[in-house]
């Protein structure tokens, strides 16, 4: 007679779904607040001219170095809020969530790289001539991958967080007032920051966004990992 067969232990795989969930509440309303208080500070305005623009960094280097820090924030949560946004929606509105994303994250992908507010503070500092500076920046701003990285961006950041909060909304991931905050702010934040330049009333448009975000990420503390996730494979 043979022996029996002896079958190995399965190894149990480490549940981490938690520490995920967690984590993409707690960085759902980090990306645009970072976003909000930067616009809310500042210390040029959208419409002004790059002479203008590097007056007043010039004038406000304490500011722009504020600008910089929390630039470097956004880079870090920017994308991650907008995921951890359409892993909530996905289930129940997974078209809009998947439009939304395809926008969103190539627009929050080439922020940093369309925008020239550390050439500006390094410019300000060193006391370069205003002459020779405007003249970097623009040529900074005139090279073909940059005014195309500004387009995407754009694009990008204003049609993909309407979607995605309008996903939120029909996935019940949010209530109706916080899917209709973030669909709202980014009509308002093109208005506050192009059409009539405010700093307060932009950075409050985007503060539109944090809120209907916050409701996001009490929806996903909520939910059981079950429903954000499957639950991992035994070896």
């Amino acid at each position: 007679m043979s022996a029996p067969t002896r079958t190995a232990p399965t190894a149990r795989a480490v549940d981490v779904r938690t520490v995920r969930r967690v984590g993409a509440a707690v960085l759902l309303p980090l990306g645009p607040l970072s976003v909000a208080v930067i616009r809310g500070i500042l210390p040029y305005q959208n419409a002004d001219d790059t002479a203008a623009m590097l007056a007043d960094t010039a004038a406000n280097q304490a500011r722009m170095d504020a600008v910089l820090w929390l630039s470097v924030l956004a880079m870090l949560t920017l994308i991650p809020s907008a995921l951890a946004a359409g892993r909530a929606a996905q289930r129940r509105a997974p078209v809009l969530a998947l439009i939304g994303l395809c926008l969103l994250v190539p627009g929050y992908a080439t922020l940093f790289f369309a925008i020239d507010d550390s050439y500006a503070r390094s410019l300000a500092a060193e006391g370069i001539g205003t002459g020779t500076a405007v003249r970097v920046l623009e040529a900074h701003a005139s090279l073909a991958p940059v005014g195309a990285a500004a387009a995407v961006f754009v694009l990008g950041h204003v049609l993909g967080l309407i979607v995605l909060g309008a996903a939120l909304w029909r996935a019940r991931a949010v209530p109706a007032w916080a899917g209709a905050a973030i669909i709202a702010s980014q009509p308002l934040h093109i208005v506050f920051a192009v059409v009539v330049p405010h700093p307060l009333f932009d950075a409050l448009a985007w503060g539109l966004a944090v809120i209907g975000m916050a409701a996001a990420a009490v929806g996903v503390l909520r939910t059981s990992n079950d429903d954000w996730d499957l639950a991992p494979a035994s070896h």
